[in-house]
């Protein structure tokens, strides 16, 4: 946004600003006014406008984060929205008449986010000066940019250029680029941007051109592809480093290094700093790159193949759904049933943001979807601000674990385990609604013990009229659950469905409420056109990120595959965790043999735990500023196939399915994981709380979350894995719920009244009692559990006979 320029919203800000944001803010920077209580209508208006300052500032850091804010104007902010507009077009198209290859539907939908990325996403974020770090990673990408663009002039021309005079361009290109960089540029966008963006879609567009000629050298790459497609993962990772940040930048660097470094690599003097464990023979340039970009195993892999097929389709789905009025419908139904209960906006809050995660791709956008609302209401019935804001972020981020979007990584699940989606989403259903049934119960302890009530019922909007006067936004989300559930059609075919019911949608609502209220219909109708167009914009808005982010994580996967370093992790991790069995094993196996257990399944169970505890902690480090899709793409690869592995071998049995969930739902978890917490922040920002201490209380409540993959991989049957009919699901689902509800009174420490110890431990101890389900544990569980609770009403019968 330009300094001092009157900024008036346009049709092209829904791909630049939050898709969330539908009012118009003042600039960013912007001094915060004086408080002025004569002004503002006293304390409570002056806390309301605090609020949606708050709330403003926050919505700055989501389009931040996930768009780069930047704000062009004129011919430029239409080329974006040109841009955006036919990327959406040309997904819906090939899910419904065009018949193109894959390779070809693969290139191009990556062409599109990664020209996007560097539109929309400047060089440095913020207003800050560039740090060392992103001037040392910017002039890096450039420097080997030029030098590589050199090259490849020598290759596909007469002209011979020296490596010296390559590498002087790449430091020239470096160092012009380092010297543009300015604060004012943030807004617009550079010339290196323009060439980055140029280069980085040619070279995906390269796929295209040449298909018959890759088709016809049956994956090896020529020297000129070698250039091309070592430009084009230069690029990728810059764009990567803008649209999420340095983290999976860096890792995939260090992936694509390791597959050069070897004996016989292209960096063979580096293979002695490589550990024996991890040592391979090393891959040349040309191999490397035939496998990450000519072929279908690396950045055009089963990721992008996915995001083109089907996540892309998804969260267009999602931000039509938004655009049309659904997200806050969802939160005024929310608020309307139970806004007077206790503590009733954060149970709101908790179903409105289980609602919109079923169709939201992202807990950022969550947080501010439903959190500008929910927190200031929170907060008002006396909330503390931090538990406000982690209640927020609790609830955004558990919305990655509804079906059937699932943070756009079902899809992505079903392609990595071989499986259909449906039984993916199947597998999910009763860990995603035992969450959030844990979590509602987490809000109504928190209210008990900060003794707060509801919000008048005379305040808040009437039941049934609030819930009519939006039902018609059900109608797509029925129509994406039928073809899903009944019928069994694919998800591509399931979500074109739901898109053309949703449009149709978006065309006649505001028609048929001008036709009710007596008012004119042609500019209705005009308006329901501008809806729909603002929505395929946010479609693509949203997919920036997540295109570049599946692309760039293909690398990973395309190192790995390459290099076998996913079997040497597994040596590894068993390693590790023999090691810690053992010295665990001093201490406890004597006790187990004096009460004669068997040793022997006692030191494979300790082993196979300390496994999921290393993976568990390395999906919440790497997934530390990764967006959940990437996350799991590198957590997929690296670390699931440990799990699977290593528990089969300990004689677990434990399904591919099983472990792959395993890992998802830790990388969740990381959203709102200090230090970094992502949604943490922009929750913080909201409430006006600590981000950190946000944070903290974000990850105490999401501890529930926590325990559910241990829970499934030693009980699948929670995974509906061989399990009978709807009785025996309502008997898993009934005994994991309470067992989560006992965790979370016993994490809490609070049923009616503050436990004591014992009860606690009691609690603690219903919950790993019902992990597996049979029909005497859930008896001696539940019976516990009542005995708690009696023992509780009690004590607080006797202090409330005291005090009178």
């Amino acid at each position: 946004m330009a300094r001092g320029r009157d900024r008036r919203p346009r049709v092209g800000d829904d791909l630049i600003m939050g898709a969330s944001m539908v009012e118009n803010p003042p600039p960013p920077g912007s001094p915060d006014p004086e408080p002025d209580d004569s002004r503002h209508g006293g304390p409570d208006a002056q806390r309301s406008r605090l609020d949606q300052e708050a709330a403003r500032k926050a919505r700055e850091l989501v389009e931040e984060l996930e768009t780069g804010a930047r704000m062009p104007s004129g011919i430029l902010l239409w080329a974006i929205v040109a841009l955006a507009l036919a990327w959406s077009l040309f997904q819906l198209g090939v899910a419904s008449v065009l018949a193109v290859d894959v390779v070809i539907q693969r290139a191009i939908h990556v062409c599109f986010g990664i020209t996007l990325a560097f539109l929309v996403f400047p060089a440095i974020r913020g207003r800050q000066r560039p740090t060392v770090f992103q001037r040392v990673m910017l002039g890096g990408i450039s420097l080997g940019v030029g030098a590589t663009f050199m090259m490849l002039i020598s290759v596909v021309t007469p002209l011979s250029v020296p490596g010296w005079l390559a590498m002087g361009v790449g430091l020239a290109l470096c160092a012009v680029v380092l010297a543009s960089l300015r604060l004012e540029q943030v807004h617009r966008v550079p010339w290196f941007d323009f060439l980055f963006a140029l280069l980085a879609g040619l070279g995906a567009l390269y796929l295209v051109f040449d298909y018959h000629g890759l088709q016809m050298r049956q994956g090896l790459a020529i020297p000129r592809e070698i250039w091309i497609g070592l430009l084009f993962m230069l690029l990728l990772l810059e764009a990567t480093r803008r649209s999420l940040g340095p983290a999976l930048a860096v890792i995939a660097g260090i992936f694509f290094l390791y597959q050069l470094v070897g004996p016989r690599g292209a960096v063979p003097w580096l293979a002695e700093w490589v550990p024996d464990l991890l040592a391979h023979r090393g891959a040349s340039l040309q191999r490397a790159i035939s496998q990450q970009y000519v072929t279908t195993e690396g950045i055009f892999g089963v990721p992008v193949g996915v995001s083109t097929a089907f996540v892309f389709l998804f969260v267009l789905f999602g931000s039509m759904l938004d655009k049309a009025g659904a997200g806050k419908y969802f939160i005024d139904v929310a608020n309307s049933f139970l806004g007077h209960m206790r503590g009733g906006p954060a149970k709101a809050a908790v179903v409105a943001s289980g609602m919109t995660g079923m169709v939201s791709g992202s807990s950022l956008a969550n947080v501010v979807t439903t959190g500008t609302f929910t927190i200031p209401l929170m907060k008002r019935t006396g909330y503390p601000d931090y538990k406000a804001a982690a209640c927020e972020v609790a609830v955004s981020t558990n919305g990655q674990l509804m079906p059937p979007v699932m943070g756009a990584a079902a899809f992505i699940i079903a392609e990595f385990v071989g499986v259909p989606y449906i039984e993916v989403v199947r597998a999910a259903v009763i860990p995603a609604f035992v969450a959030y049934f844990a979590l509602f119960y987490i809000m109504h302890l928190e209210a008990l013990k900060l003794g707060l009530h509801g919000i008048p019922r005379d305040e808040l909007p009437p039941r049934l009229k609030t819930f009519i006067g939006g039902i018609h936004f059900l109608i797509p989300v029925a129509v994406l659950v039928y073809y899903l559930v009944i019928v069994r059609r694919t998800p591509g075919y399931a979500v074109m469905v739901a898109i053309l019911a949703l449009a149709v949608l978006m065309l006649v609502q505001e028609p048929v409420k001008a036709f009710l209220q007596g008012r004119p219909l042609l500019p209705a109708l005009g308006r329901g056109a501008v809806t729909l167009f603002h929505g395929l914009i946010a479609g693509a808005r949203n997919m920036v990120g997540i295109a570049v982010a599946v692309a760039a994580a293909g690398i990973i996967v395309g190192s790995v595959s390459q290099t076998g370093v996913g079997l040497r992790l597994t040596e590894i991790i068993q390693i590790i965790s023999a090691a810690m069995a053992g010295g665990i094993g001093l201490i406890t196996l004597p006790v187990v043999e004096f009460f004669g257990g068997n040793v022997g399944t006692f030191d494979t169970t300790t082993q196979f735990a300390i496994v999921l505890l290393i993976t568990a902690v390395a999906s919440l480090i790497l997934g530390l500023g990764l967006p959940t899709t990437a996350n799991y793409v590198v957590m997929a690869t690296l670390t699931a196939p440990v799990i699977y592995n290593l528990g089969n071998e300990f004689g677990f049995a434990i399904p591919l399915l099983a472990a792959h969930l395993f890992v998802f739902f830790f990388g969740i978890l990381a959203d709102d994981t200090p230090p970094v917490g992502l949604a943490a922040y922009a929750a913080a920002g909201i409430a006006r709380s600590d981000p950190i201490r946000t944070g903290v209380q974000g990850f105490v409540y999401d501890m529930r979350t926590a325990i559910l993959p241990f829970m499934f991989i030693f009980n699948t049957q929670l995974l509906q894995i061989d399990v009978g009919g709807w009785f025996h699901i309502l008997h898993i689902f009934a005994s994991a719920l309470v067992g989560m509800l006992a965790f979370a009174a016993g994490v809490q420490g609070f049923v009616r009244i503050r436990t004591l110890i014992p009860e606690r431990l009691v609690l603690l101890g219903v919950a790993f009692m019902l992990i597996q389900p049979n029909w005497f544990t859930d008896i001696l569980g539940v019976s516990l559990y009542a005995l708690v609770y009696l023992s509780q009403w009690v004590r607080l019968r006797l202090r409330a006979g005291r005090a009178r």
